[in-house]
């Protein structure tokens, strides 16, 4: 069975996601070597990225390049290191404290909102 951008594009590959020194959001896929872009918001980030694993799909599919099937989450690992700019970090200090957690706790939280949002999409 011949494998197409439709295929590849329903698979979940991870991403990764950095603060720039500018405030921009960087994003890459570690599985698609090369693929990457960013955004000024994490938001624009994950969309511009969708964007950018699709032209390098069809690239990918065009040169009849190798493309490899996403890591399994067992070979995820359990943290990640980000760096923030020094505002948002203190707004996420506050709003953490505000609402009784830990920070990491807060973030996680945020970010697994924002990934079940898009899931419904």
């Amino acid at each position: 069975m011949e494998k197409d951008l439709k295929y590849y594009m329903s698979l979940k590959y991870p991403v990764t996601i950095e603060t720039e020194e500018d405030g921009t959001f960087f994003i890459s896929y570690p599985d698609l070597l090369g693929c990457f872009s960013c955004g000024d918001t994490i938001e624009e980030a994950l969309v511009m990225g969708e964007d950018a694993r699709k032209a390098w799909t069809i690239t990918a599919l065009e040169k009849n390049v190798f493309i490899p099937k996403p890591r399994s989450i067992e070979s995820c690992p359990d943290n990640y290191k980000i760096h923030l700019p020094k505002s948002l970090y203190r707004q996420l200090a506050l709003q953490s404290a505000r609402e009784h957690t830990s920070m990491n706790q807060y973030c996680v939280y945020l970010l697994s909102k924002g990934v079940v949002m898009d899931s419904i999409k």
